[in-house]
């Protein structure tokens, strides 16, 4: 009882960390079905990028989503959501193939960009939007 208390008392601070230094991670956030709706309800401009660990074409776009969470701190948040760990959002957005980045203004899902694009174009789908 006293583990499971503790356990949701974390996961309470992490949302709220999450939500209150909007905009201000470097580096992509770790999103789950349980923190999903508040991340993109408290951030004006959200890209979730939808992989999965056995996924090679989402391996070779993490790096470029990382640089790009630091070319864009403090502008644009960008999420990681596992989708073999997180299904409900994934079935939630229809997700069939990774990667998929889900491109959320003020809350409202605005773009879907899917597959393992050059940095450029990743880069121009996603700015177009701030």
């Amino acid at each position: 009882m006293e583990e499971d208390e503790e356990l949701e008392r974390i996961k309470r601070k992490m949302l709220r960390d999450l939500t209150e230094n909007k905009n201000q991670f470097d580096t992509p956030i770790e999103v789950t079905d349980s923190t999903f709706n508040e991340v993109i309800r408290k951030n004006p401009l959200v890209v979730i990028d939808c992989w999965a660990a056995w996924c090679a074409p989402c391996r070779m776009i993490a790096p470029v989503v990382e640089e790009l969470a630091g070319d864009y701190k403090g502008k644009i948040v960008f999420g990681k959501l596992n989708v073999d760990s997180n299904m409900e959002t994934a079935g939630e957005y229809g997700i069939m193939s990774i990667p998929t980045l889900l491109v959320f203004k003020n809350g409202r899902l605005v773009d879907q960009i899917i597959g393992a694009l050059p940095r450029v174009r990743l880069e121009s789908k996603i700015t177009k939007h701030l």
